[in-house]
Order: C-alpha cells, then structure tokens, then sequence
C-alpha cells in the first residue's frame, strides 16, 4: 500500500512540474493545504500563490486559519472576494446551490491567474467527491480547473496519511463546508442566516466541540455533534449556556440531532422531495 501511495504522489509532483506555476484554490482544509504543500515542494515559492474565496459563508476562523496555515507552509497567500449572494441560483437555495457558489469562485480564481500571470489554477478536489451529491464538479468541469489528487485516485484517508507523514497540522482536522450548506434546500440563503449560523457554530467550537453543524430549521436550531461528544453538553451548565446562547441570536428553540454529526445531512431531504 505504501508503494501505491508513494506512486501518487510522484505522479501528482510530475503533474504540477509540468504546470509551470499555479494558483491553488485553498480554503485550508485538509486537501487544499495538502496540495498546497505539494506544489511548493514541486513548484518553489515564487511558483505557487495560494487563493482564499471570502465571503458571507465563510466562518472567520476558518479565513485566519487558511492565512495562518499558508504563512506555516511559506507560501505566498491572498484573498479574493466571492459575491455568489449576487447569484439568484445561489440565493434560492436549490440542490445545486453548490454549483453557482463554486462556479463564481472559480471564475474568481482564473481571472487572478491571469492577472498575476499564473499558468494554471488547481483545485483540490479528491477522488472520493465523485460519489453521492457534488453539484460543485459541474462547475470545476466547466471551469477548466484540474484537481490533481483526484486524477491521481488519491482519497481522503490517504491524503490525511500523507499529511501527517509530511507533518501538516491539517491532517486530523474536521471536514469543513460553507455556512449555506446548514439552510434547507428551497429556503432563501440571506447573510442574516448566515451571520446566526456563524455565531452559533462558533460558540460551540469554543465550548469545545470539534466536528459540528448547526441546522437552520429557524426558528429551531438543529445541532449535530459527533455522538462521543454529547456528553459535553451535559458537562457543568454548558446545556444552559448553549440554550441561552442560541435563543440570543434569534432561535426559539434549541434541538440537539440524537444521530449525532452526518456531512450532508440536508441531502435525505432531495431524496424524499422536501427540499
């Protein structure tokens, strides 16, 4: 197996030789910072700029961790402004709302290349995104964009393997998606909702909890947490805290998901025509 996986990482390090220099799309997750390493390392500094999309749905921390994280790696690091609110496909809400987030930042990400003179940009798509409900690939597909680990078959276990071979701080970190992604499918994305969504994801990462969404059924707040973690809720008066929190910012009710966490979770909803 690690022959296999040493294969796909020289097949990807010849790849991006042969794009002279790129702008890598890096929201500082796991697989963008992975590829990201892997392009300094192939490329050199002065090769590869490192992109972050800013917007509305993205959480603040997660803007100062890509920052962080790049200055870690020794790249060259910048931010572009997404507008997908100006988007009505986006702002409706439908289950390819995916597709127009991602078909403005990557519109976005190639008008930089070419402005800075960047031959090509990268995205870290893997090969497991390929499965279930990815709208977004209709977009990297039109784009033009090419996702080197996901042509190289790399999946995301072996990319978190890598990662902490190469010793990136990434390699254990939650899946991370945009703040939209907690709305229904059909109820409009506005920054109110995601501003609320925002502020309470955020009190619940500094109450501790690692891997978690907040669902916006507003009035109720839906909360999926990892099933080992539950038992931080009932720790001290954090129950209380979280219920007062949450109905501060506007929820009446405060619900906790006995599923526990589940990536994609408002997907059974398109399948049972309720979106």
């Amino acid at each position: 197996m690690a022959d296999s996986l040493d294969r796909k990482l020289e097949n990807i390090f010849l790849s991006l030789q042969g794009m002279q220099s790129v702008v890598v799309a890096f929201s500082g997750g796991v697989d963008s910072t992975f590829l990201l390493w892997v392009a300094l390392q192939a490329l050199g500094k002065e090769k590869v700029l490192a992109a972050t999309g800013i917007s509305a749905s993205l959480m603040p921390r997660e803007r100062e961790e890509a920052r962080q994280l790049a200055q870690i790696l020794g790249a060259n690091w910048e931010e572009i402004n997404t507008d997908e609110m100006a988007v009505e496909g986006y702002r409706q809400n439908s289950p390819d709302r995916c597709m127009f987030c991602k078909g403005e930042l990557y519109q976005k990400l190639n008008e930089l290349a070419v402005r800075r003179g960047f031959a090509n940009v990268i995205d870290g798509t893997n090969a497991e995104e390929a499965d279930g409900h990815r709208p977004g690939l209709k977009a990297l597909a039109k784009s033009g964009i090419p996702s080197p680990l996901k042509d190289a078959g790399m999946t995301k276990s072996e990319i978190r393997e890598l990662s902490k071979r190469a010793g990136l701080p990434t390699w254990n970190k939650p899946a991370i998606a945009c703040l939209a992604s907690r709305i229904p499918y059909g109820s409009e994305v506005t920054e109110e909702k995601l501003k609320r969504i925002g502020a309470a994801e955020e009190f619940l990462l500094q109450i501790g909890f690692r891997q978690l969404r907040v669902r916006d059924h507003f009035p109720v707040a839906r909360i999926e947490i990892e099933p080992d973690d539950m038992s931080i809720i009932f720790t001290g008066n954090n129950r209380i805290k979280i219920d007062a929190h949450l109905k501060g910012l506007g929820y009446k009710f405060v619900t906790l998901d006995l599923a526990g966490f589940k990536s994609g979770s408002m997907n059974i909803l398109i399948d049972k025509g309720k979106a």
